[in-house]
């Protein structure tokens, strides 16, 4: 009997918990949205060419991968863990699915493959972080390690071209030449994954394992188990990423998903997840990897360096971690 009266006094605490971490990060997401109004305001006066209709394209286009690659990333944050392992995915899916295409096998056999890559690493992420108990950075600093050093071993450090028509059409088409075909599906995944962390148990329980993994086990959650499954989808939407890359560029290089995990997580941080696990949304990362894509693009527009535009990406990450900090500080949390 006490077993249960204290099982249900912490699945009310989980959940009070999970409303003011929801509040918070919809405030958070507003701000940034607030902010990306604000660079497209100063980009549009500065530049004629930035609100224009390819401009508009080509920036849809760049933020596709990143947009997908950071609603795996999300729940992973969200669990309080990290993924470092998604720009080698990107490498390694990219140049087997692109092999199998350049060798004729049929698209959907290539793409499940490639699927199969990314489910793959992310299963042995989560093994490696609940039975290994490796800390998830590193556990997926050793596998991103691994997948690069295979892309680059298999076609010999040389790209893969012969990419069917078809898939270079869909990678660099769109609707009414408005809305890029690789944009609309970033759009349904988020669509699909923000209905799955908001309103069904595998969200109820990424949030619960991110912010207390011990009550999440007392309440009766299998807490490693849905672990591993939140590397494997990481993995998968990283697959996915590679394969909207090879469609892209129409070619598949042995590093074109360098430091893709790195501005993933920077999407998701300025979108206002915590790093501390607990707090994020899809539409709040989806929000931070635009307003990245809008830095990156009207940056160039208005000539300023490449070098600079990371370095205000840098200013611009650091804040959201300072941010986050100063408020979970503020309303009494542990840092």
């Amino acid at each position: 009997m006490g077993h249960l009266v204290s099982a249900s006094t912490t699945e009310n605490k989980m959940g009070s918990t999970r409303f003011r971490m929801s509040l918070r990060s919809a405030l958070n997401a507003s701000l940034v949205f607030g902010g990306l109004i604000a660079l497209v305001v100063v980009f549009s006066v500065l530049s004629k060419s930035f609100l224009t209709f390819s401009n508009i394209f080509q920036i849809l286009q760049q933020v596709a991968v990143v947009g997908i690659l950071s609603i795996g990333q999300a729940f992973v944050i969200i669990t309080a863990g990290i993924d470092m392992s998604q720009g080698s995915v990107i490498d390694l899916v990219g140049i087997m699915t692109g092999l199998l295409l350049e060798h004729h096998y049929p698209i959907w056999i290539s793409m499940v493959a490639g699927l199969l890559i990314g489910a793959a690493t992310g299963f042995v992420n989560g093994l490696l972080i609940t039975l290994a108990k490796i800390p998830p950075f590193i556990a997926t600093l050793g596998t991103m390690s691994i997948d690069a050093g295979i892309a680059l071993i298999i076609p010999n450090g040389q790209p893969v071209f012969g990419i069917p028509q078809s898939v270079y059409n869909f990678g660099n088409g769109g609707v009414l030449k408005i809305v890029p075909n690789i944009a609309l599906l970033m759009i349904v995944l988020a669509i699909a994954f923000h209905f799955v962390l908001s309103k069904t148990k595998f969200g109820r329980c990424t949030y619960a394992v991110g912010s207390n993994p011990l009550a999440a086990r007392l309440s009766g959650m299998q807490v490693n188990r849905h672990i591993i499954f939140v590397y494997i989808l990481s993995g998968v939407l990283s697959a996915v990423g590679g394969i909207v890359m090879l469609a892209w560029v129409n070619s598949a290089m042995p590093d074109m998903g360098t430091n893709y995990q790195l501005n993933s997580i920077a999407a998701v941080v300025i979108g206002g997840a915590s790093l501390f696990g607990g707090e994020g949304t899809v539409w709040g990362s989806m929000i931070g990897a635009l307003l990245m894509a809008v830095l990156a693009n009207g940056s160039q527009l208005v000539g300023i360096s490449s070098y600079w535009q990371s370095v205000l990406l840098g200013i611009v990450v650091v804040l959201a971690v300072f941010i986050d900090g100063f408020r979970r500080r503020s309303a009494g949390m542990n840092a």
